[in-house]
């Protein structure tokens, strides 16, 4: 598609809390995806869409608007409005053939005094013939809504079942779209099974710092060769590798 139309109302109320990197992040998305019509892979988008130098912004509003599949990110709004072009196009497509005759040729030609429907350069879509929005106004059925993230509980949360570790003394917005995005993810978990609200996801957040504790790697109590020994901070721990191996247990074992 090289046109959809823009709904500022609907866009302002759902974006309203993105940074001005993360808004911008989040309009080329939208045109990277109504333009290839495919889903996103995670690798390399950030450069694909010009933005290689803030690509956790990027994978923060792709995490948040998008939903991961095992083909790539899609986004089922845009999936509905990319659907209904096809159709109207093939529809169109369909149409003008049967108005259209063909000569001894094989050439297409209008027929006698007829008003010629449609040629080559013409888009199979105007303004008015079709409705097309990024996000659903009001009344229609939208996605399940999740709580926003609550930084400093998390943050207390932190200091209060960790209190050996190192303390956050800066939360600039690096670590802010790190915890934005994983708290997204606990959330979009926990709601598969039930309603809920922030103190749920909140719970969660307790239990994994309690867990983290309980890992002599993390915790600098083991030494490497050198005699030194490495502690997490909450910034290494929010990264996504780092996130994904914690939940998995692969810093607990033996160490």
């Amino acid at each position: 598609m090289h046109f959809y139309q823009f709904h500022i109302g609907d866009y302002k109320s759902h974006t309203h809390h993105l940074s001005p990197m993360e808004d911008l992040a989040f309009r080329r998305l939208l045109d990277h995806y109504y333009l290839h019509e495919v889903p996103i892979k995670q690798r390399d988008i950030a450069r694909q869409i010009g933005l290689r130098d803030f690509e956790q912004e990027v994978l923060t509003v792709l995490d948040e608007f998008f939903v991961s599949t095992e083909n790539g990110f899609i986004n089922p709004r845009a999936d509905e409005e990319i659907n209904k072009y096809r159709k109207f196009s093939e529809d169109g497509k369909k149409g003008a053939a049967k108005r259209w005759h063909k000569d001894t040729n094989g050439e297409a030609i209008s027929p006698p005094n007829a008003t010629p429907i449609a040629t080559n350069n013409q888009e199979p879509i105007t303004n008015n013939q079709i409705n097309t929005y990024i996000c659903p106004p009001d009344g229609e059925p939208k996605a399940k809504k999740l709580p926003e993230c609550d930084h400093k509980a998390v943050i207390e949360l932190y200091h209060q079942n960790l209190p050996t570790m190192r303390r956050v003394e800066v939360w600039n917005e690096t670590r802010a779209g790190y915890l934005r995005q994983r708290w997204r993810e606990v959330a979009a978990e926990l709601a598969q099974a039930n309603e809920i609200d922030a103190n749920d996801v909140l719970n969660w957040w307790g239990e994994f710092f309690l867990s983290v504790g309980k890992s002599r790697f993390l915790t600098g109590r083991v030494n490497s060769k050198d005699g030194r020994a490495f502690v997490a901070d909450l910034e290494w721990i929010l990264k996504p590798s780092n996130f994904a191996k914690i939940v998995e247990g692969k810093y607990h074992g033996n160490n």
